[in-house]
């Protein structure tokens, strides 16, 4: 369910809530197509926790005994990670998620317990994307592309505004980038 924005729907001011309604209107196109719902559901439920990538690290290290600690590296940083916006900057800026209706869910999803900004999901998965982009360049692009596909699921099942998307990635991008500083592969 959209709704028009209001000065209580928009802390962040009327620019951003602009770009919020934008992309709300933009997923509005895709929503309801069940290939789109099946697509960012799942993207959604398997960001949940960071499952997915605690799934890939562990699949990584299994195949290559060198990805072990890479591995190890990945869950300890999203534990942290997850640690400092969901129980830190999550509690600093406390807004509210978009309103659903249920008959607006095709599919079940987790209710989340935490505030809208910024993104947990989008956060994680673009640390994530850092950390496993680290030494393995030519895989970059497939790591990007999932923890693009996981932040886009958020505002898609209207569990989060867009802007706590954006604010989620650049955040969890650098947290990656300062992971990588402080704990070099």
């Amino acid at each position: 369910m959209t709704a028009a924005a209001t000065v209580d729907d928009a802390p962040f001011g009327p620019g951003v809530a602009a770009f919020d309604a934008a992309v709300d209107r933009a997923l509005d196109r895709l929503r309801g197509h069940p290939a789109a719902d099946r697509v960012f559901y799942t993207a959604s439920t398997l960001g949940d926790w960071s499952l997915l990538w605690h799934l890939i690290g562990l699949a990584r290290a299994a195949v290559h005994p060198a990805w072990r600690r890479d591995e190890l590296r990945l869950s300890t940083v999203l534990v942290i990670e997850s640690l400092a916006v969901n129980q830190g900057v999550k509690r600093l800026f406390k807004r509210r998620r978009p309103a659903v209706e249920a008959d607006d869910r095709p599919l079940k999803l987790r209710t989340p317990t935490t505030t809208s900004f910024p993104s947990g999901h989008a956060s994680a998965a673009f640390c994530a994307a850092v950390l496993l982009s680290d030494g393995d360049r030519a895989l970059a692009p497939l790591w990007y592309g999932l923890a693009t596909v996981v932040a886009l699921s958020r505002p898609y099942a209207r569990d989060h505004h867009a802007s706590d998307t954006v604010a989620g990635a650049l955040l969890g991008f650098t947290i990656g980038q300062v992971a990588t500083r402080l704990w070099p592969r």
